[in-house]
């Protein structure tokens, strides 16, 4: 099964010099776990909730909040993005994508085209998802 069957189309991306304030509310509203960093419309890196959360004060937003703490937040982006991140084209296999979650200490899979401009991404949890499904539907038929 080629990737392009699974990934996630929609995507959520900031710039090299957005913040980290910026990209905090992104998280806070959203229900996804990762940004594409993009620069002149081509994949500069990945940065995930966690990345956000190792660089900020876990005081923010609390009576415990200092200046200092307000002050991670004007750091860019690209102080604390994974740079130049593991990629796939769309034609991929599922199998490469496991590999590469096997083998990396990774959470997702940014999916580009020949000009490194993303087109969507995966995570390890839409491979389960597929497999589950494909699983599901082998069962029903199995029954029939």
């Amino acid at each position: 099964m080629a990737i392009d069957r699974i990934m996630n189309r929609k995507l959520v991306s900031v710039e090299l010099d957005d913040n980290l304030g910026t990209v905090k509310e992104i998280f806070d509203n959203a229900h996804f776990h990762h940004l594409l960093v993009i620069e002149d419309g081509h994949l500069e890196g990945v940065l995930s909730d966690r990345d956000l959360l190792l660089a900020i004060s876990p005081n923010i937003g609390t009576r415990a909040e200092t200046p200092k703490d307000r002050q991670a937040l004007k750091r860019p982006v690209h102080q604390i993005m994974t740079r130049d991140p593991l990629t796939l084209r769309s034609d991929a296999s599922i199998f490469e994508a496991i590999r590469l979650f096997n083998r990396n200490p990774i959470s997702c899979l940014p999916i580009v085209n020949e000009e490194r401009q993303p087109v969507g991404i995966v995570t390890w949890r839409d491979i389960l998802k597929a497999i589950e499904q494909d699983l599901l539907k082998k069962m029903a038929s199995a029954k029939s």
